[in-house]
């Protein structure tokens, strides 16, 4: 059978259904059902400019969505029409569609914790020090990069369309996670799927905690690779350098302007290879750089010296 190709055109015209915003409404309920339990329960302190923040940042991450929608869109089918084979379309190679963009974004997730590059896009989800539905909806304005991971789903073959309805699938799937409302799930279920408690430990900021339980839908990938830990004790959320912040454009972008400064403190090659690509943690010693900096820059630095010195020459005479 002769492989189906697209243009994007025929994907725009075919309306496929916006899972997300269909579930909006539920997703907002929920927020305003835990907010009430919480309430009366006596739980910890609910920081409401803090949720008001992450609606915003929400808001803004529906509307980038919506602008690059082209773009991400196009490139996967771009690259599912450039190979010659494809996945047909039934119920089981759309379960397996489902499980090759959870591996996907079990190394997205993952490398967006160890590179400060990617970490950038990723931040503003874990700024926050509470935990609550309002969480969810902090989605990097710039994640969009990310899509570079997910090329290999559409490059086995894919149809778009499954691919499409899958990732809505992720990533509703992951809006339920952000609550401690909902405490352990039965084992069967907490060993093969993310569940509120894992997904809490990948929240916290302790040192046991640190770059754990990176699945979306399902942990075996965290089990099997060696980043699983169990929620013992009960996890002081947020990240390392605390934002303090409410304000959403600070918020999506401040590792990234942060990033800037320290590439423009650091004029080599070398060192901005290890501030783009290195440990979000990493600390660069400026006096180790010394030679680092290049010999073109220190170069520079004479020129402007000289030319200083032989002005002021001029000037006197």
């Amino acid at each position: 059978m002769e492989k189906p190709t697209f243009t994007l055109e025929q994907i725009l015209n075919m309306e496929l259904p916006p899972l997300i915003i269909y579930a909006a409404p539920f997703m907002i309920s929920c927020v305003f059902l835990e907010y009430y339990l919480r309430n009366r329960e006596q739980m910890e302190h609910y920081d409401k400019k803090d949720a008001f923040a992450g609606a915003l940042v929400g808001i803004g991450n529906l509307i980038s969505t919506a602008l690059l929608k082209t773009i991400t869109f196009g490139t996967i089918l771009v690259v599912y029409n450039m190979v010659p084979w494809y996945v047909p379309i039934n119920w089981w190679t759309s379960i397996l569609c489902l499980l090759a963009l959870d591996f996907c974004s079990y190394w997205a997730h993952r490398i967006s914790h160890v590179q400060r590059f990617w970490w950038s896009t990723h931040v503003t989800h874990h700024s926050s020090e509470q935990y609550n539905f309002t969480v969810a909806f902090r989605l990097s304005w710039i994640q969009h990069l990310k899509i570079i991971f997910f090329l290999p789903t559409a490059f086995a073959g894919f149809h778009p369309v499954v691919f499409f309805i899958c990732h809505q699938i992720e990533v509703l799937y992951q809006f339920w996670l952000h609550t401690e409302l909902i405490k352990k799930m039965p084992k069967p279920i907490e060993y093969f799927f993310v569940t509120p408690s894992h997904h809490r430990v990948h929240h916290g900021k302790n040192d046991k905690y640190l770059d754990k339980n990176f699945g979306a839908i399902f942990i075996i990938w965290d089990r099997l690779f060696g980043t699983f830990e169990q929620e013992v004790e009960t996890p002081n959320y947020g990240i390392l350098k605390p934002v303090g912040s409410y304000n959403p454009v600070y918020l999506v972008f401040h590792e990234a302007l942060d990033i800037l400064r320290d590439m423009k403190q650091y004029p080599s090659l070398k060192a901005w290879w290890l501030i783009l690509f290195g440990s979000p943690s990493l600390t660069l010693d400026k006096s180790a750089y010394a030679n680092a900096m290049g010999k073109r820059w220190q170069a520079r630095q004479r020129r402007k010296e000289a030319l200083g010195v032989k002005a002021a020459g001029e000037v006197s005479v």
